[in-house]
């Protein structure tokens, strides 16, 4: 069963969504799922949608363990047997963290899951930008082996709008035409990316935010040094994403909205040796996260000003407020809307093409100083 906020403790860990035993904050959605099973009626493709780091990829591990799970020792009911305490009475797709089927896909040694992600490109000794036709192609002959446990044979691509067009032509190949007791899981945080003809062949279920009092409080279990103010601007600053809120605590994601604050509450004049400091801050090559973070908060920040974020009381650190209204009154939601396009852009086209990094963080500033003359 899903955790609620009063059964969170402090852990400090953060395990990988396919170790995770716990879902917090999406118990509706889980529910749902259990009710298609039960019910004979579980789609053979799911679309699980909803922003980056709130626990999408957790939810298709639990249901894949689940489902492994019903023909191990099942009671005739669809019951696990495995489970323990905890799973009796209680509506949920939970099963035992100390069963074989938890463990072997915690390992990712469970013969009939697959996960698609982006690869590995040794090439640039990074991850791929893309998950490219070779990743997907082996899921039409992965659902076209038998099971080797007699069950289900499920597939989890995890960030599915990463797929470029070929990557997904290949996986509307297999939704086209899909095998019995298969399932496809797609975890997206954009499926407006994705092909409408996939969309449509898919059941699509909406995970949202996790509410802020419950992501601070996530927060500070896996970061328990975190007072509590610090992990409420946080989660204010995550939107409700407890997986962004933890790489922001990591790369002093506070005291580095602090100092972007600063900078545009100085609009439309920003010191030049300040901002300078800042691009150098971010720029360096052990500052990945910092840079990650960087545009983050920036992207964050204008999407708020562009929803009329300056006319709400209220504000995350000092001064956030007041520079939102000086933006706010030198130009319109609109403006700041396409500008906050056109600098992710300008953000993705340097991790793609390796820019320069420092000059992409000048660009982004002078870019505001240049939309609010």
């Amino acid at each position: 069963m899903a955790r609620n906020a009063e059964q969170i403790e402090p852990t400090g860990a953060v395990p990988p969504p396919r170790a995770n035993p716990d879902l917090v904050g999406h118990e509706g959605v889980e529910h749902e799922l259990e009710r298609l099973f039960r019910a004979g009626r579980l789609p053979h493709a799911i679309l699980l949608a909803g922003p980056r780091g709130i626990g999408k990829a957790t939810l298709a591990f639990r249901l894949a363990r689940f489902l492994f799970a019903q023909g191990q020792g099942s009671d005739g009911a669809g019951r696990d047997l495995l489970v323990g305490p905890a799973r009796e009475g209680a509506a949920g797709l939970a099963i035992d963290p100390e069963s074989g089927v938890f463990r072997r896909v915690a390992a990712g040694g469970h013969a009939d899951l697959l996960t698609v992600e982006r690869a590995w490109d040794p090439r640039r000794k990074r991850l791929r930008g893309e998950i490219v036709v070779e990743d997907t192609r082996e899921i039409a002959a992965f659902f076209r082996l038998t099971a080797a446990e007699e069950g289900w044979r499920i597939v989890i691509v995890d960030g599915a709008e990463e797929m470029n067009r070929n990557a997904a032509n290949a996986v509307l190949k297999t939704l086209e035409e899909p095998p019995d007791r298969a399932l496809l899981l797609l975890v997206s945080h954009n499926p407006g990316r994705l092909l409408p003809t996939i969309r449509s062949r898919c059941r699509r279920q909406v995970m949202a935010p996790l509410t802020l009092p419950l992501a601070a409080q996530l927060l500070r279990r896996y970061r328990p040094r975190l007072d509590a103010a610090e992990a409420e601007a946080l989660a204010a600053l995550s939107g409700g994403s407890v997986g962004r809120a933890l790489e922001l605590a990591d790369a002093g994601g506070i005291e580095l909205y602090r100092s972007v604050i600063e900078l545009l509450d100085e609009v439309p004049a920003i010191d030049p040796g300040r901002l300078h400091n800042l691009a150098d801050r971010l720029a360096r090559a052990d500052s990945e996260d910092a840079y990650r973070a960087g545009e983050e908060l920036l992207s964050q920040f204008l999407a708020r000003l562009a929803a009329g974020a300056a006319r709400r009381p209220g504000e995350i650190v000092a001064g956030e407020g007041a520079a939102m209204q000086l933006l706010a009154a030198r130009a319109d939601p609109a403006g700041w809307a396409d500008l906050r396009e056109e600098i992710l852009r300008s953000f993705a086209a340097t991790r793609e093409l390796n820019l320069d990094r420092k000059q992409t963080v000048l660009g982004a500033f002078f870019a505001i100083e240049e939309t609010a003359r």
